[in-house]
């Protein structure tokens, strides 16, 4: 057996219950020798139950699906109540969690108190694509511990972290031609949260029928000189749909965008099996329905090859970057990093500096004028909230 771990873990306020035991004098009255076994005061501080810092002891349990000494026979073993099984979280649903475990078995597990009350950033500890530790017990599980993520796509929200997928291999950023019109500021901030990441992107233009296709080929052309895959596609003609099922095929992919882009109408289109729900977008306003309400992982066998998922995300309406500061955003443009090295000074801000590369790029055509001003707008207002985080202080009649 491994010996245990400890560590420190700080909770979050109001962890414990401010109501008064009510029942306290009559304990006292019926058993007044339990009276000298109770506490006579209570410390804020230390030790106390009301204190924000506890002590947490891990006890490392061996995996019975991944270690053959738990076997007699040397093989697998069934299920037995109490076990710790390590498996992968599909979506989560309020307080419950669905586990799919290396078995096959999709699991309903509840979040343990510890998890749920420690102070941290996030606005929930867990998300879909997160590896996690469950106790498998009658009736459902218990996560009892969260793996670290080797990356996660995230954004703010009211001030605290949102992790909207974790542990994916790419991602699908999902924008429509019309209804509701192209946001190339929004894809930039996906691109950016991506990049911060290390997580591969791949930028999907959905229902090209609905405009002439020739308006889209500039702003294309933009993101193709940089190295992004781009795809023009539409899932009611199937254009595009072959070069999106090469990309998907053994990964897992998080399909990301704008409410009403059609993502989950492009996965259908890709596996007609999955029936997920849809919805038109709003004609009176040209947004979303919000149909997809959580964030679901769904194995595929895409191109014929088993192992890839890809995660369907709810639309977002608003994204605000998390935790990047403004010298770090030209980091993340690729076209703007090569020559953010030419600058003449090293923490040149790209707006109004003398001998700045970039903007002499942007003089001589050679840098996309609408980048610039992207990577400038979110600059300017990164690490703080910012009222154009929907991407709507541009649009693509630039590349009429």
């Amino acid at each position: 057996m491994p010996k245990p771990r400890k560590f420190r873990a700080e909770f979050r306020k109001n962890r414990s219950t401010r109501r008064r035991n009510g029942d306290l004098t009559r304990a006292v009255a019926a058993d007044p020798d339990h009276a000298s076994d109770m506490a006579s005061s209570e410390r804020i501080s230390g030790k106390g139950e009301l204190t924000r810092k506890r002590t947490v002891v891990i006890h490392d349990e061996p995996d019975r699906h991944n270690d053959p000494s738990a076997a007699g026979d040397g093989g697998s073993v069934p299920p037995i109540a109490g076990t710790t099984w390590r498996g992968r979280v599909m979506h989560v649903h309020g307080l419950d969690s669905f586990v799919r475990i290396e078995d096959g078995r999709t699991i309903r597990c509840t979040t343990r108190r510890l998890l749920r009350t420690l102070s941290t950033e996030q606005r929930h500890p867990i998300a879909a694509g997160d590896w996690v530790r469950i106790r498998d017990e009658s009736g459902g599980g218990v996560i009892q511990s969260i793996e670290p993520r080797r990356n996660s796509l995230c954004r703010a929200s009211r001030g605290r972290r949102h992790v909207l997928v974790a542990n994916v291999d790419q991602v699908v950023i999902v924008g429509s031609a019309a209804m509701p019109d192209l946001k190339p500021a929004l894809i930039d901030r996906l691109l950016v949260a991506a990049e911060s990441a290390g997580i591969r992107p791949i930028i999907c233009i959905n229902k090209i029928d609905l405009v002439d296709t020739a308006r889209l080929v500039p702003l294309a052309g933009v993101y193709a000189r940089m190295g992004y895959t781009t795809v023009l596609c539409s899932a009611v003609t199937g254009v595009g749909l072959a070069t999106l099922r090469h990309e998907l095929a053994g990964r897992l992919t998080a399909i990301v965008g704008q409410s009403g882009v059609g993502k989950s109408s492009l996965l259908n289109a890709l596996d007609p099996n999955l029936e997920l729900r849809v919805a038109e977008v709003s004609r009176e306003n040209e947004k979303g329905r919000h149909t997809t309400t959580t964030a679901r992982l769904i194995p595929h066998t895409l191109g014929g090859s088993a192992g890839g998922s890809f995660v369907d995300t709810p639309g977002v309406r608003q994204f605000q970057l998390w935790e990047i500061v403004s010298a770090e955003v030209p980091a993340a443009f690729r076209d703007l990093r090569p020559l953010a090295n030419l600058c003449r000074f090293p923490d040149c801000s790209h707006t109004h500096e003398l001998d700045c590369a970039v903007k002499h790029a942007v003089a001589d055509g050679l840098l996309d004028t609408r980048r610039w001003e992207s990577c400038c707008h979110l600059a300017a207002t990164a690490g703080a909230d910012d009222p154009d985080a929907m991407g709507d202080h541009d649009s693509s009649e630039d590349y009429e």
